[in-house]
């Protein structure tokens, strides 16, 4: 009865998300609005506990192995340690999609519970677009997707988790993707709110701001994660391929990002306020479009779930509701949404545009690759491939200009300034710009010269936003968190330019076949082939080879291993990574030929963890402006709390 305790759970959180979204949108009725600002509030809190519930009852079910659960049979095993267990419950189409829509609840219900500041009609309409999002989410698993549907008779073992899912980062990339994902419905849902009500000002902009950057927090980590699992998981030595579910992650962080900008601009000057609302809308229909590429079936990629068209086909038609229903929404009340303040050409504003306006366009090259082969073949029948090339040789001209304008517009005031302000972080970009390129003498112009060249502009410009402060005579310890967070997310994008220029233009690579004793050159380094020798796990046997590397006096020893899984039965090979203060080294076991031979692959990747530390740098960039904004908040309620204690104590 426990699997059909979280299937009633279900349907009594899809009820909970029917009141709200009534509830919610009742309030652009006047007469009903007051009736309904306070009862919303609960109905949101309600609908995430029982979603929660129904999600605890899922992983208990893997927990327990429960086989009469049909999802559990597919995707769960007995042998499996207790991690493997766990993150099987979101390792699958219907449980991950029971994690999207229990996290799409609990935002509802934060959002709830923390905007005390909102004004209550913005407040209850957003909670009612967001009463909406998961109402369609709920109905997609109840009718289409039910993750507690049983089988019978019950299996005597379970089918096990893929064995390239057997990874801890099965247990920390999804989660936290879907946080960003789900985290932008919420700016979803303000600017439906803000379109029915016919007002987007900075109030509106700072209810907005925690959660867009929270999402950006999220989806940052969230890729950078991903990236460095498929990196040492899959056994090719890259750490992106342009694979269209790649772009799926990547392009809600590009929207994410512009809308990071823009609000912040909103929120301060007041102006910017349809980009805003654009944004916002574009943004969470970037996480809808990802949706649909991943559970639709129309790709094959190891990313992808590999389910049936008719669930595609739900998904497009909530695509079409929610992000059609906005669009239209958009054309019939942006008119009613007044024009905020205005600034002149050169200003700061003027230079977030242009560095929206430039993601915008990187989103639209990443936007057409994705979806082009898919509506070709659609048309014509013919299969089409847009790989690396395509997105290389017109993104990266793109992100060096984006550089370039990252670099100057920090030292313009708002509203209006001169070019003058700029003439020496000309001079400083252009010195950074010489000596990046003089690294590069005689190469080809390419991907990897332009990220080279990138990485130089974009580190001196993180740092240059330090030097007004310092003409200005102010201590660094003095200085808001915010700024700080602003300068370690642009250093951050540096130094992900630079891991992946360093990989492109400095690694070495060997392919060879070798008997043990026997050697070869690996870049600067020479590899001894030693043995081979047997290893048993929980629910694999494998060949572990040894090999030792050495240079100049320093030895290292390293590990690939040839696994082979019995539940489900497949071949895997598992990579062995040696991180030096120089690079990384990075080896991958093949298969024995009939000579005896053993193929080997490995890659010499100097400075490649920037791209990382990198990733990892510009999330807490970003957690250091929601702590900002935190500590700021908390000395207000302080501050006010301690004037009002002072005005009544003469009462008490």
């Amino acid at each position: 009865m426990i699997a059909e305790l979280g299937l009633i759970l279900l349907w009594l959180a899809a009820m909970m998300a029917l009141l709200q979204t009534v509830f919610g949108l009742s309030v652009l009725n006047n007469r009903m609005e007051r009736a309904f600002y306070k009862t919303v509030k609960p109905i949101a809190i309600m609908q995430a506990l029982l979603s929660s519930m129904a999600f605890l009852v899922l992983l208990w079910l893997f927990l327990r192995v429960d086989l009469s659960v049909t999802l559990v049979a597919e995707n769960d095993h007995i042998a499996k340690p207790f991690l493997y267990r766990l993150a099987a419950s979101w390792g699958n189409h219907e449980g991950s999609m029971l994690l999207w829509v229990t996290i799409l609840s609990l935002c509802g219900a934060l959002l709830a519970l923390l905007s005390k500041s909102v004004e209550p009609k913005l407040l209850s309409l957003a909670l009612g677009a967001q009463g909406s999002l998961a109402l369609g989410f709920f109905a997609f698993l109840l009718f289409v997707s039910n993750p507690f549907s049983r089988l019978n008779p019950s299996p005597l073992e379970g089918l096990g988790l893929n064995p390239l899912l057997q990874d801890p980062g099965l247990a920390f990339h999804p989660p936290t993707l879907y946080l960003g994902y789900v985290g932008l419905s919420v700016a979803f849902s303000f600017a439906v709110a803000a379109l029915l009500q016919g007002k987007a000002g900075p109030s509106f902009a700072k209810a907005m701001r925690p959660w867009v950057i929270g999402a950006w927090v999220f989806l940052t980590i969230g890729i950078a994660a991903g990236s460095y699992w498929a990196y040492y998981e899959l056994g090719w030595g890259g750490f992106w391929f342009w694979d269209p579910v790649e772009n799926a992650a990547l392009m809600p962080w590009l929207a994410a990002t512009a809308l990071f900008h823009s609000i912040s601009v909103l929120a301060k000057r007041d102006a910017l306020r349809v980009w805003t609302l654009v944004l916002a809308v574009t943004a969470f229909s970037m996480s809808m479009i990802g949706t649909f590429l991943v559970r639709s079936g129309i790709l094959v990629s190891v990313h992808a779930f590999a389910v049936d068209p008719w669930r595609g086909s739900f998904i497009l038609g909530l695509l079409g509701l929610y992000i059609g229903g906005a669009l239209m929404l958009f054309a019939l009340r942006i008119g009613k949404i007044h024009q905020g303040s205005q600034f002149n050409m050169p200003s700061r504003e003027a230079g977030l545009i242009i560095n929206n306006l430039l993601l915008g366009v990187i989103l639209a090259v990443v936007l057409i690759g994705t979806l082009y082969p898919l509506f070709s073949e659609a048309l014509t029948g013919d299969k089409l491939s847009v790989g690396p090339p395509y997105f290389n040789m017109i993104v990266s001209p793109l992100a060096l200009i984006l550089c370039l304008v990252m670099a100057f517009g920090p030292f313009f005031r708002w509203r209006q300034d001169h070019w003058s302000k700029i003439r020496w972080p000309m001079v400083i970009g252009l010195l950074a710009f010489c000596l990046t390129e003089a690294s590069l003498w005689g190469a080809d112009i390419s991907f990897a010269a332009l990220s080279w060249i990138a990485f130089g502009i974009a580190t001196a410009t993180a740092l240059l936003s330090l030097w007004p402060l310092f003409l200005q005579k102010k201590k660094l310890w003095h200085l808001p968190l915010s700024l700080w967070g602003m300068v370690m997310a642009h250093l951050g994008i540096a130094l992900t330019l630079g891991g992946i220029a360093s990989n492109d233009l400095f690694s070495q690579e060997v392919l060879t076949a070798l008997e043990p004793g026997q050697q070869a050159t690996l870049g600067p380094w020479q590899l001894h082939f030693n043995n081979v020798m047997p290893a048993l796990g929980s629910d694999w046997s494998a060949i572990v080879a040894d090999i030792t590397l050495e240079r100049k006096g320093q030895s290292v020893t390293l590990n690939p291993e040839l696994r082979h899984f019995t539940n489900p039965v497949t071949d895997v090979s598992e990579t062995a990574l040696k991180t030096t203060r120089a690079g990384q080294l990075y080896l991958v076991l093949g298969q024995q030929g009939e000579d005896g031979r053993w193929q080997i692959r490995g890659w010499w990747k100097p400075m490649i963890t920037l791209i990382w530390i990198g990733g990892f740098l510009s999330a807490a960039g970003g957690l250091l402006v929601l702590l900002d904004r935190l500590i700021k908040k908390l000395r207000q309620s302080v501050f006010f709390s301690h004037h009002a204690y002072e005005r009544e104590r003469p009462n008490l």
